[in-house]
């Protein structure tokens, strides 16, 4: 497989590349990046024929929009898929200091939640000017769901639903302001009660179907390879854990955890397979996936994330991994597609 490969999202007609580019460290996730170190790391992308780009007002509370926006101003509106997100509408607030929410420079806007009609509205408006976009292709609604809002889910639920949310991205998609729509979560749970409410285009799911886990197999991928929603997969390392750096779900990962990567790590020796590698090409064989959206610090750990991708893996191994019950019994592995 080629990162640069076009898939098309099958309810909306979008193309996006096989391999996207995460823009949240762009926004200095955990770590200051510097602005010229922003632009070459898009540059760097494009440049290895990367079309799809995916950031959200949240990442350094305004400064990845922002970024990205400048950064692929030069390059054509025409010419790539840029996603970003809604839910939380930022405020100004001169109190935001390094290291808010892992924030190492955030920009003075503090986000508060918002899944209404008007305030996905003004969400999606606020990310045109930071952008500088009179149209944007995807709109994710991001983080929704009972593990970032606890017992306020109902509340943020009922916006989304009752109180005009969908409504909204509708709106926009029927008029063609936005290209398609869908969810940005962690937890797959939520987004089939979405698909219980409204049609969604695509769901960027992060961390919940990777070579390390298959939660949300049968009761969200499956569906949605019947009903033609597609499927972006983040967190393919899950937090990192897949890549080496012994971090699950953005904490230290647990006993469990820690023994099922020590068992893919043996398996990956004995066939020569960089983990990674086959953490970033184990989703692609379900035929719901479009895309995989992965992050990075610098152009090498970018070009490092694209060789992974590309690099030949014997069907042995794959075979080996369900016979060894690395993975659920009905997942597809590539040679062996859903």
């Amino acid at each position: 497989m080629n990162a640069y490969e076009k898939r098309v999202l099958p309810r909306s007609g979008l193309e996006l590349t096989a391999l996207g580019m995460g823009c949240s460290q762009l926004g200095g996730l955990y770590r200051a990046m510097a602005a010229g170190d922003a632009l070459a790391l898009v540059d760097a992308a494009w440049t290895a024929g990367l079309r799809y780009f995916d950031t959200a007002p949240y990442y350094g509370y305004t400064l990845s929009e922002r970024r990205t926006g400048q950064a692929l101003a030069a390059h054509g509106r025409r010419a790539f898929t840029l996603s970003t997100k809604v839910g939380r509408i930022m405020r100004p607030d001169a109190g935001v200091q390094p290291g808010d929410d892992g924030w190492a420079e955030p920009l003075p806007f503090r986000p508060a939640f918002d899944y209404s009609y008007d305030g996905i509205m003004r969400s999606y408006e606020d990310s045109q000017q930071r952008l500088g976009l009179a149209r944007i292709d995807i709109l994710y609604v991001h983080d929704i769901g009972r593990m970032t809002h606890g017992d306020q889910h109902e509340r943020y639920w009922n916006q989304l639903t009752g109180g005009g949310g969908f409504r909204a991205l509708e709106q926009l998609r029927a008029g063609g302001e936005i290209g398609a729509f869908g969810l940005g979560v962690n937890e797959w749970e939520i987004a089939v009660d979405a698909l219980n409410e409204t049609p969604l285009d695509v769901i960027l799911l992060a961390g919940r179907y990777t070579l390390l886990e298959q939660s949300a197999l049968e009761p969200l991928l499956d569906r949605c390879s019947r009903v033609g929603t597609g499927v972006v997969i983040g967190g393919v390392f899950n937090s990192g854990v897949l890549a080496g750096n012994g971090k699950f779900n953005y904490s230290e990962a647990p006993v469990e955890v820690v023994e099922k990567v020590r068992r893919l790590s043996a398996l990956c020796e004995r066939f020569d397979v960089p983990l990674p590698a086959a953490a970033l090409q184990f989703p692609f064989a379900h035929s719901a996936v479009v895309s995989c959206v992965v992050g990075g610090r610098s152009v090498s750990q970018l070009q490092q994330n694209i060789a992974w991708l590309e690099r030949s893996i014997p069907r042995d191994f794959w075979i080996a991994l369900g016979h060894e019950g690395l993975v659920s019994a009905n997942a597809p592995v590539p040679g062996r597609c859903a």
